[in-house]
């Protein structure tokens, strides 16, 4: 039990840390107030802790329920709806509740899936690359406070990486922490606070918006996250995944959160024999996950707080955290020679950052790599030959 519980503790401040910022940065772009994101993430930290409690004692499997990080660097990289942040909210809700149709509806999930993976992984690389480019202009702009973040996410990452990221984090809040003692201290409420947001339905936000974050979540955490526990012998109940994660991602929008999903990459901290020899036990490392992120959630606010001492700090954070991703989608995007140009032309239209008709780059991106995909595709050779 005591290995179970280190693996709880591990993947708790390890899926926060290297993501929180993440998730402040993609609300603060859809337009949210500081105590709007600051709420977000305390609802997003209290659904996903009473998600993971709810789905182990119910399932008995380690059912790793967390935020969508590649969907919240979308929305990072992407401009506020032109209905503000409650039509941001609004798209955030029907993104819900086409996670809840994907679990009751076979067709879509076929949708979802037949989505070729070159394609959707060159979206979200091209929408993370500016992200990415933060702590670059940082340690431009600032190099005395941004360098020694790089520089410490690059020890850890050559010799402990799992802790990279966490690494970072801490730094960051430690350099946050002398600017705010140097200046004028912090500024915003510091306790935990829920601020319901009033969602408005945006036709241009729900193309924009919504329909890009599902594809993102489906593909890079639900399918990925349900393969992974098949890998270590878990079969995870698809209907109750898809409605507990549905479900909880439009309560969580309703008060400024993001969308919730299956774990991928940390689901292996608590899944694997390396956590607890007996499979039916690894259960047990997820519970001690829901108890830790409602711990995190009294955190929540005076991080938001925090932040705002140097949005700069946390955004070159966030940046060097999505570079491990950025680096995996790019491998998935090209590594399909036959579909490499498509890919590219994916992600050059993700990474130019461009709005039409009010709707960003990660929509055009997937269309026009679709379009690029089906006129590109090697053609089978003739009979015969």
């Amino acid at each position: 039990m005591r290995a179970l519980t280190l693996a709880g503790i591990t993947a708790t401040l390890t899926g926060f840390t290297s993501s929180a910022a993440v998730v402040l940065a993609g609300l603060r772009a859809m337009g949210a107030t500081p105590t709007q994101a600051a709420s977000g993430l305390v609802a997003a930290c209290v659904l996903q802790a009473i998600a993971m409690l709810w789905a182990t004692r119910r399932t008995r499997i380690p059912l790793m329920i967390v935020w969508s990080t590649p969907g919240m660097a979308l929305l990072a990289s992407a401009s506020a709806p032109q209905g503000g942040f409650p039509a941001a909210v609004g798209a955030f809700l029907v993104t819900g509740a086409l996670i809840v149709l994907t679990g009751f509806w076979p067709l879509l999930a076929r949708l979802v899936t037949s989505i070729p993976t070159p394609i959707a992984q060159a979206m979200l690389a091209g929408v993370l690359v500016q992200l990415c480019l933060k702590p670059v202009a940082g340690a431009i702009a600032d190099p005395a406070v941004i360098l020694p973040l790089v520089v410490v996410w690059l020890a850890l990452m050559r010799f402990a990486p799992t802790w990279a990221s966490t690494a970072a984090f801490a730094a960051g809040l430690v350099a946050l922490g002398v600017e705010a003692i140097a200046g004028d201290g912090v500024d915003g409420r510091i306790l935990p606070a829920l601020e319901f947001v009033a969602p408005t339905l945006d036709g241009g936000a729900i193309v924009g918006i919504a329909l890009p974050l599902y594809v993102v979540t489906m593909a890079s955490q639900n399918l990925p996250g349900t393969a992974i526990l098949a890998s270590y012998g878990y079969r995870a109940p698809w209907r109750f995944t898809m409605g507990l994660t549905g479900v909880g991602s439009m309560v969580s929008a309703l008060f400024g959160g993001g969308t919730l999903n299956m774990g991928a990459l940390t689901t292996a901290m608590v899944a694997s024999p390396d956590a607890h020899p007996d499979p039916a036990e690894r259960w047990k490392g997820v519970r001690v996950m829901g108890i830790g992120y409602g711990v995190m959630a009294v955190f929540a606010t005076a991080l938001m707080a925090l932040s705002d001492v140097d949005p700069a700090v946390l955004a070159a954070v966030a940046g060097l955290a999505l570079i491990p991703t950025l680096a995996s989608s790019l491998t998935a995007a090209v590594s399909d020679t036959a579909h490499r140009l498509p890919a590219v032309v994916t992600f050059l239209v993700g990474a130019s950052g461009v709005t039409i008709l009010g709707i960003g780059a990660a929509f055009w991106a997937l269309l026009v790599g679709l379009v690029a995909y089906a006129v590109l595709r090697p053609r089978a050779p003739a009979a015969g030959r």
